[in-house]
């Protein structure tokens, strides 16, 4: 396997960000961006206020995408969120796992003292189990909170993990 480069995200690579989003955007299984948004709509939620951006690289092609930002204002700020999305091409090759890692690095480096995954799909358990392992705790369960547009309304869950 060759290794995953993560760097901050460029203006160039605005083309290969929406190439990766749209169609995990589209599924509406995983994101509550809306799904028939476009690239618009993709670019404001993965943009957020206060939101920096990272692409993750294989051999040069950008396969990932992430963001980081402050999970709240004010007395909220010191704990962070980020979300990860990956090409269909590079699942299973460690992307994720690098984009998280690299996350947590960038997070205590900017001050951070916690993140947290406000809203994660229960039923996307592939990132269920990537944050658990890696030390994430479900702390809270938001009963039937997102309409899978296969399962239904299936749980959200809340992550949290000290740095």
């Amino acid at each position: 396997m060759t290794d995953v480069t993560i760097r901050p995200a460029t203006p160039d690579d605005d083309d290969a960000i929406w190439a990766i989003l749209k169609p995990a955007i589209e599924a509406g299984e995983t994101f509550t961006a809306e799904r028939d948004g476009g690239r618009e709509g993709a670019f404001a939620y993965w943009r957020a206020p206060g939101a920096v951006n990272f692409v993750a690289e294989l051999d040069g092609k950008v396969v990932g995408t992430s963001y980081l930002k402050p999970n709240q204002k004010g007395g909220g700020a010191h704990v962070c969120n980020a979300g990860y999305c990956t090409a269909p091409e590079a699942r299973g090759k460690g992307v994720a796992r690098a984009l998280l890692s690299h996350s947590l690095a960038e997070a205590k480096q900017r001050g951070f003292r916690a993140m947290q995954y406000n809203f994660v799909v229960s039923t996307n358990s592939r990132a269920v189990d990537t944050w658990s392992r890696a030390g994430f705790e479900t702390v809270g369960r938001l009963p039937g909170a997102f309409l899978h547009p296969t399962e239904g309304h299936v749980d959200a869950l809340v992550m949290f993990r000290r740095l």
